[in-house]
């Protein structure tokens, strides 16, 4: 039997719980439903109302634990708009393709013409040849003769607004009862659609915090305080909780990313800069709402190579992503930065880019300045740099976009990693901050980032 797979696109500013009636209801009548946010769009500028950081993390919790439904997030982080007759043409190798719709977009007008056909791209063609899954409005009738040849209607079985969500969090009104629990909590916590400018350090407020626990199994004071925790299974959890070094909390942080929850981390390794050092954290208990816990938002890179076959890779990568040589040669290095050439020929061992959180790994070791954790910027730094003479690092907006390309792929190639992940040889890299991907780092009132910075740069 071919596989019927439900396209669910919108801009789900923000995602209520209609769209999550809407997606189950589907999960019933298709083998699968992908949920596709749009990026910009020209005929909605309500959606750049919110950072697509902020649309993601929503969107991801909204859809969260519903069997048969994913998520794709491709057109936010290349802030595009795909149309419909795209997504057919993307989807189209998985199976069947239904693109959902409601009755108003069906309705035709004097003409006897609906806004698809009249306002889509292609849109006489996407209506007569596509299939759509399409939803009864109140107030939208759907008499046979006026829907598209190739269709199936379903009942509307919660209505509402994402206009109206927004507008009860102007107003300060509650809405609770319009989207989820965890999507309310994150609204409330960063200030979102109240026309101010979104927060990246916020209070949290665990009343009944239910932890996951991830822990340095090779360590055993950290299994032992891991023991303390107890923990509850993932897919009922509020907060991770990672007991360890930095480098548990990067594990931690690549596989569970997607769960948009907050990372509160415990030290059970040596500084810890991403993590807590609180004595009643390592009795397994985790402060009351009124002491004081923040979340701050630490955003993550997203990485595209290009290989010398002409063959694409991204990744993602929370502390930094380089480019090293791959032979006993140097690499020869053009560097840009928002594509305005700032070093035609770096000659070193490679380059790195890292993120404020980051910058106190391989980029320190490298001879870059450790930032805070909360410091808007990102760091380029080069590896045993033998030209330009004087160069070794340089501090960049978070919004930069920063570009290798090798000068000599034969005889000087380069490989690429992500967080230390081999993404293989390389003609080129670029990174720049993720627009989808970010992590909120939990740390207790005792926490002192200025401090563990200040110990390595003042050694004793």
């Amino acid at each position: 039997m071919t596989k019927r797979l439900a396209i669910f696109g919108g801009s789900f500013n923000p995602p209520g719980l209609h769209h999550r009636a809407i997606a189950e209801e589907l999960s019933r009548h298709f083998r699968e439903v992908v949920v596709v946010p749009c990026g910009p769009r020209p005929d909605k500028p309500t959606t750049d109302d919110v950072g697509t950081v902020a649309r993601a993390t929503m969107v991801d919790a909204t859809f969260r634990n519903l069997p048969g439904v994913r998520v794709d997030l491709f057109d936010l982080e290349q802030a595009t708009f795909t149309r419909t007759h795209r997504l057919e043409e993307i989807y189209r190798d998985e199976g069947e393709v239904w693109h959902v719709v409601g009755t108003d977009l069906t309705e035709p007008d004097e003409e006897g013409r609906s806004f698809i056909q009249r306002s889509w791209v292609k849109g006489e063609e996407i209506w007569s040849s596509l299939c759509f899954a399409i939803f009864v409005r109140p107030g939208y009738e759907a008499p046979e003769s006026e829907l598209p040849p190739h269709h199936e209607l379903f009942p509307m079985r919660m209505t509402g607004a994402s206009a109206r969500i927004r507008e009860r969090v102007f107003e300060h009104e509650p809405i609770t009862d319009l989207v989820m629990e965890e999507v309310a909590a994150y609204i409330e916590r960063y200030g979102l659609y109240r026309g101010a400018a979104t927060r990246r350090r916020a209070p949290l407020d665990l009343v009944a915090p239910r932890p996951f626990v991830v822990a340095d199994n090779r360590n055993a004071r950290a299994m032992d305080i891991a023991a303390r925790f107890g923990g509850v299974g993932l897919d009922v959890a509020n907060l991770i909780v990672v007991i360890g070094g930095d480098g548990t909390m990067l594990h931690a942080i690549r596989e569970h990313w997607r769960r948009r929850l907050p990372f509160l981390g415990v030290n059970a390794g040596h500084l810890g800069f991403l993590l807590n050092g609180s004595s009643e954290l390592e009795e397994g208990e985790i402060p009351s709402a009124d002491e004081s816990l923040t979340v701050q938002y630490s955003p993550l890179l997203y990485v595209e190579t290009r290989s010398e076959a002409g063959d694409k890779k991204s990744a993602l990568a929370f502390n930094d992503a380089w480019v090293e040589r791959a032979s006993g040669q140097t690499a020869w290095l053009e560097v840009k930065v928002d594509d305005e050439e700032r070093l035609p020929r770096l000659v070193a061992d490679g380059a790195l880019v890292a993120t404020a959180a980051g910058s106190t790994a391989y980029a320190r070791a490298m001879g870059a300045t450790p930032l805070l954790v909360d410091t808007s910027a990102l760091v380029l730094v080069g590896s045993n740099v033998i030209e330009p003479t004087g160069f070794k690092s340089a501090l960049l907006s978070l919004d930069a976009r920063v570009s290798f390309r090798t000068l000599d792929a034969s005889k000087r190639p380069i490989a690429a990693f992500a967080d230390g992940v081999p993404l293989g040889k390389v003609v080129s890299f670029e990174a720049r901050v993720s627009r989808i991907a970010a992590v909120e780092l939990v740390f207790t009132a005792g926490h002192d980032s200025a401090e563990k910075i200040a110990q390595i740069q003042f050694p004793n």
